[in-house]
């Protein structure tokens, strides 16, 4: 699970994948903050997933992401 504060190449990751789809349109640094987690929000809620906290990066949300998007 990722959520804002949380830095490193898995944020990377989930940026770009975010990007695939439009929703990111930032530079990746890797570090997960407020751009990053409403974009996850807008992904979670768009997609009917309904997480315990919008905006953080669980299993679920992760799965469904992995499953639209190529590997960066």
């Amino acid at each position: 699970m990722l959520s804002r504060g949380d830095r490193g190449p898995e944020v990377t990751e989930l940026e770009l994948r975010l990007t695939q789809l439009g929703l990111y349109t930032r530079q990746a640094r890797g570090n997960y903050n407020e751009g990053v987690e409403d974009a996850v929000a807008r992904y979670q809620w768009a997609r009917g997933i309904q997480p315990d906290d919008y905006g953080v990066y669980d299993l679920e949300t992760r799965e469904h992401l992995e499953s639209e998007t190529t590997e960066p």
